[in-house]
């Protein structure tokens, strides 16, 4: 009984000294909850929290030991004891502090990203904070409160210290001091902001901006002023101490901060593109100025993963782990997308080899039209009829790909079926008239045509015209065309030439007391010659130029 009574006695004085927390260097997990722990109101204890610096008095050790929390609570940086490691003999394997270079040392770091220069290390069989740490202390407490709030307590009147909720009156009033400050500074920093950049980039660049680079300026201004005024947020927030909170708020300050910083990346990029089709319109081909567009598109894509990369260190999470993820990732990706990977290879190689330019007219395998677009993925052809085709750019590459639109001449043969009794003189007439047609045709090869009496067909008499025209794309063809046709009818009419066409005839050369039906050719060489020069003379005076608005797909 006696011992039983003894068990009782002894057993809350044991869980007494069991709850009560002592100094524990003996690993990373430990040293850094007796820091934290021993400077908390229900468990305060600052020359305990003071054990986990050496090598210097104690005095400054306690006053360090407060600084350091304060900076942890101002930046918004919580321990997560849980993953911190309990293990003594825990080695670094990734280097962080002031040697950087050194791995595989016995410290720890608990925000490596955020913080590199705060960390524990071993010393003996104890851990402690680091000497650089120590050192650094005292600067990144300046760096966290530029502004020293706390004299506010003291020398404000008695109201702006009364506590609503825990916090003094003064903070909320504070914050709403400044968020009227940062109304007031986007109102007076954004049209400074615009009036800088269009004049140093008037400068840089020694030109006027266009509007469409003016638009781009003053969109760049508001991101930039938003920049500046949520640094000046971030500068002044840790300030107020609001320790419960500052974990929300800083990490928004800073998702602000890189989403703006985001978007003013893209503004340059953008105002850069388009400085850069601006300066170089007439110099490049029509295929190196859908480059820019598409350069600028990948450019995009590699900012926003940057930036979220970023975004990932604000919640402790290594980017260098999600590259890795995302290396074996791809390769899975890669294999399960091999069409989009290979049409992203043959957009590349399209842009290399240029096989043609947009606008040209094109056979690629089956389809033939007019080159609209290159994408990352296929090519869209316009046929004649003014059908979309979109072709995957791996086919591109591998099919045969005929440019009409780099031929140099442009072939053009028919053939022109004339009435079995139209006489041999006038056959001759009208074929000098159609060469000379040629040479006077001013989209026309001069020097190489052929105009030849090639067939007897089964109700025609038939004249190959063969001519190549210097037409630069289908649209200047088809208009060069026009006018040949026209001058050839024309000639046929005044000389007095009759296409022939199937047909059953009946011929009654004259009827009893009247003329003959038969048609009356101009049999005089003298005479055919003389409407041959006159037809020649109205179409060389005529002006034959072809209107480049003509040069367009039909439809379009």
């Amino acid at each position: 009984m006696k011992k039983l009574l003894f068990l009782f006695i002894l057993l809350p004085l044991l869980s007494f000294g069991q709850s009560k927390k002592k100094v524990d260097l003996s690993n990373p997990n430990a040293t850094i909850y007796t820091h934290i722990y021993f400077l908390m109101p229900d468990s305060y204890d600052v020359d305990k929290s003071a054990a986990t610096i050496r090598g210097i008095p104690r005095e400054e050790a306690r006053e360090k030991v407060v600084k350091l929390k304060e900076v942890l609570d101002g930046n918004g940086l919580r321990v997560d004891f849980t993953k911190v490691p309990k293990d003594p003999k825990y080695i670094d394997t990734t280097g962080i502090g002031r040697q950087r270079l050194e791995v595989n040392q016995n410290r720890y770091a608990p925000f490596p990203l955020r913080m590199p220069d705060v960390y524990v290390e071993k010393v003996g069989s104890r851990w402690y904070y680091s000497e650089e740490t120590v050192e650094k202390i005292d600067e990144l407490f300046r760096d966290t409160f530029p502004v020293e709030w706390a004299f506010l307590d003291e020398n404000f009147p008695e109201f702006f210290t009364y506590t609503v909720y825990g916090y003094h009156i003064w903070k909320p009033i504070a914050i709403v001091v400044m968020i009227l400050i940062c109304v007031l500074l986007y109102y007076v920093l954004e049209p400074v902001v615009f009036f800088l950049l269009k004049n140093f980039g008037g400068v840089l660049f020694k030109k006027k901006f266009s509007e469409e680079s003016l638009k781009i300026t003053r969109e760049l201004a508001r991101p930039i002023v938003f920049v500046l005024i949520v640094r000046f947020i971030k500068r002044l927030l840790p300030s107020l101490q609001l320790v419960e909170w500052n974990a929300f708020l800083v990490t928004g300050v800073r998702i602000a901060e890189t989403v703006f910083w985001i978007y003013i990346f893209l503004k340059i990029m953008k105002f850069g593109v388009n400085l850069y089709e601006e300066k170089n319109r007439d110099k490049r081909s029509k295929l190196d100025r859908q480059l820019a567009p598409l350069v600028g598109k990948v450019l995009h894509g590699v900012v926003v993963f940057i930036g979220f990369l970023h975004i990932l260190t604000l919640f402790g999470v290594d980017p260098a782990t999600v590259l890795a993820g995302a290396s074996i990732g791809g390769i899975a990706v890669a294999f399960a997308a091999q069409d989009s990977v290979k049409n992203l290879i043959g957009t590349l190689v399209i842009f290399l080899d240029k096989p043609f330019q947009l606008d040209d007219w094109v056979v690629i395998g089956g389809v033939e039209g007019a080159v609209e677009k290159v994408g990352f993925r296929s090519t869209r052809v316009r046929g004649a009829d003014t059908t979309m085709f979109q072709i995957p750019n791996s086919k591109v590459v591998e099919m045969e790909i005929n440019n009409k639109g780099l031929r140099v001449y442009r072939r053009y043969t028919t053939e022109l079926g004339i009435r079995y009794d139209t006489p041999p003189d006038l056959i001759e007439a009208f074929m000098e008239g159609i060469k000379e047609i040629i040479r006077l045709h001013p989209e026309t090869r001069s020097q190489s045509y052929n105009v030849e009496f090639v067939k007897f067909a089964d109700f025609s008499l038939n004249i190959m015209v063969n001519v190549y025209f210097q037409s630069p794309d289908w649209g200047m063809e088809q208009a060069s065309k026009n006018v040949l046709h026209l001058a050839i009818l024309r000639l046929a009419a005044h000389i007095g030439i009759e296409f022939a066409f199937p047909s059953s005839t009946l011929m009654i050369e004259q009827l009893p007391g009247q003329e003959s039906l038969a048609t009356q050719y101009a049999l005089d060489k003298k005479e055919i010659a003389k409407r041959v020069e006159k037809i020649m003379s109205e179409f060389e005076k005529k002006e034959h130029m072809i209107d480049p608005d003509t040069s367009k797909i039909p439809g379009i």
